[in-house]
């Protein structure tokens, strides 16, 4: 049954940036598809863990600065220890800043690199050292952009890192590929979410990115729920290095 190539029973993902938004409701179609989950968040995802445990799978926090590699060898130890091994990895932490080019600070140049590039590398290495370890293959998913695509305005590091993800995901997929282990990435358009508040709440901005998108409407974390499954299932075995848009018809336009 074709169906069953989506099942998730008996998995383990990792997801990063798990508590709220997108990264919540990935989590839960994990979850809803059969996967235990280790959320790795800076703080404890309670209403995330509740969700999934009301589920019936088992969640484990692991509090971390992803910003700081020191953070990534513990995370893969835990899990392993504590599941036995990893089936999937979701590369969903990140942060941005913003200001104009010229006045752009080192700072927040490394800030947003650090949690949005440095980590995604330094983890899906350090994931996909366990794959091989288990010798059966593995799924890394990484969370791009629009601004994977375009350049943006304002966001220089965060344009700059989202690039990088598109582009290290196919780097990673051309060099992982062989060993069953596959690296895809999602690039979310104009999400209903916390980050994106004060966008929705101007009224003639909101119009104008709503006017733009074909499908009519801000995207939702629900829109993600069945991308997010699919790349973690077996229904993906032959799709690597591919990031694919989430976007109501964004690009298209």
């Amino acid at each position: 049954m074709i169906l069953d190539a989506f099942s998730l029973a008996g998995k383990v993902a990792i997801v990063t940036g798990c508590d709220t938004g997108l990264g919540q409701g990935m989590t839960l179609a994990l979850a809803e598809a059969g996967c235990d989950i280790v959320g790795v968040n800076r703080k404890v995802p309670h209403d995330t863990a509740a969700k999934v445990e009301a589920l019936g799978r088992r969640f484990m926090a692991i509090q971390a600065d992803l910003s700081q590699q020191r953070a990534i060898p513990a995370i893969v130890a835990q899990t392993v220890e504590q599941f036995g091994r990893i089936d999937i990895l979701v590369n969903n932490a990140g942060t941005i800043r913003r200001e104009d080019a010229l006045s752009f600070s080192e700072k927040d140049w490394d800030d947003v690199m650090n949690l949005n590039l440095k980590s995604v590398f330094f983890l899906s290495q350090a994931v996909a050292r366990q794959f091989l370890k288990q010798g059966d293959g593995g799924k890394i998913i990484n969370i791009a952009s629009m601004l994977s695509f375009q350049g943006g305005i304002r966001v220089p590091s965060y344009t700059a890192s989202k690039s990088g993800v598109l582009g290290i995901t196919r780097l990673l997929a051309n060099e992982w590929a062989e060993h069953h282990i596959n690296v895809n990435a999602i690039a979310p358009g104009y999400m209903a979410t916390n980050n994106t508040q004060q966008l929705r709440d101007d009224a003639a901005r909101s119009k104008e990115i709503v006017d733009r998108i074909p499908a009519g409407r801000w995207g939702t974390p629900a829109d993600l729920q069945g991308p997010v499954v699919f790349l973690a299932s077996s229904a993906s075995d032959y799709v690597h290095g591919y990031t694919l848009a989430v976007d109501g018809g964004w690009l298209a336009r």
